[in-house]
Order: structure tokens, then sequence, then C-alpha cells
């Protein structure tokens, strides 16, 4: 491929769109040529695009996705607070089968245990992704964010062998009565 700028024809239409403040891209697009073709042969007509408008631009950009990213991160947060309430709200269990394909259900006081598990392991997910969103300048204490939820985390998971423990035990107890 060749380093050549565009033919001749093109110079006088890049300069007008130059002296109009167009960028490169802008100007590819009016005249339907590659970008880089049109860097090319404005360096051969000793033309520069000023790139402080694309550096504001892109800093602007980066300050509008970190503050998604923000936004993000605290919907996720309040995601994993609610699940996590769930384990300990009444909660209704269904299912469909049998023969004639029936519907039952039962409720319970608070979760049970697979149910909590898998509350957990949602809330936990939703946890990781919001360590991974907050950038690093605004975590001075993600160390002992991250400490006090994994200690947490070590707490649920140790609640939830408690409690399927319990369950059998009382599963087994009802067995034998």
């Amino acid at each position: 491929m060749s380093d050549a700028p565009l033919p001749e024809e093109y110079h006088d239409q890049i300069r007008e769109l130059h002296a109009l403040g167009y960028g490169r891209n802008r100007i590819a697009r009016e005249i339907g040529r590659a970008p880089v073709m049109v860097s090319r042969t404005a360096e051969f007509l000793g033309l520069t695009f000023d790139r402080s408008k694309i550096e504001a631009a892109t800093k602007a950009r980066l300050a509008d996705i970190a503050e998604r990213k923000s936004l993000l991160a605290e919907d996720l947060l309040s995601d994993a607070e609610k699940l996590r309430a769930q384990l300990w709200e009444p909660t209704t269990v269904y299912s469909f089968g049998g023969a004639h394909n029936t519907y039952e259900e039962h409720e319970f006081p608070e979760a049970p245990a697979a149910e909590k598990r898998a509350l957990m392991s949602t809330a936990a997910t939703a946890i990781d992704r919001v360590m991974k969103l907050i950038p690093e300048q605004e975590s001075s204490n993600l160390d002992s964010a991250k400490s006090m939820l994994g200690s947490l985390g070590e707490a649920l998971a140790r609640y939830s062998r408690e409690d399927d423990e319990r369950e059998a035990a009382e599963t087994e107890q009802a067995g034998e009565g």
C-alpha cells in the first residue's frame, strides 16, 4: 500500500473543509475517502488538525463513562442488598409436576437452604462486579471493604452449611418419629 496522498482533485476540497475547522474524520466522510488518506493528504499539503477539541471530547467521554460505571455500581450494590434481604423474608417455593402436571406450593418463614445458596451466589456476583467497577482512586478503603465483604461471605456460607445440617437433622428426626 502506498503512502501517497489523495489525487490533486481532492486537494482544494480538503483545504476548504480544513479551513472551516472540520476534523479529519468529518472531512473523510464529506469527501467519501478513508481518514488515513485524508491524514496523508493533509500532511502533504502542510495542514494540521487541532487535537485539543478531540482531547477535550475524549476526556468528557471518559468522565461520562466513569459516571455511568459509578451509577451501575450503585445499582448492583442495591441489587445485592435486595437479594441478601430475601434470605430472611417469607418465601413461597413452588413446582409443577406429577402425572397431571399439578401446581404445588409451600410458604416458608424464610428462604430454604437451596434458595439461600442461590441468592447468596447471585448477591456475591453482584458485589464482585461492584468491586471491579469502583475506580481505585475513589476506593481508598477498598482493601478493608474487600476484607469485610469476604468475611461476610464466609459467615453467610458457614450459616448456609449449618442451616443445611440443621435441616438434615430435622428431616432425620421426623423420619424416626
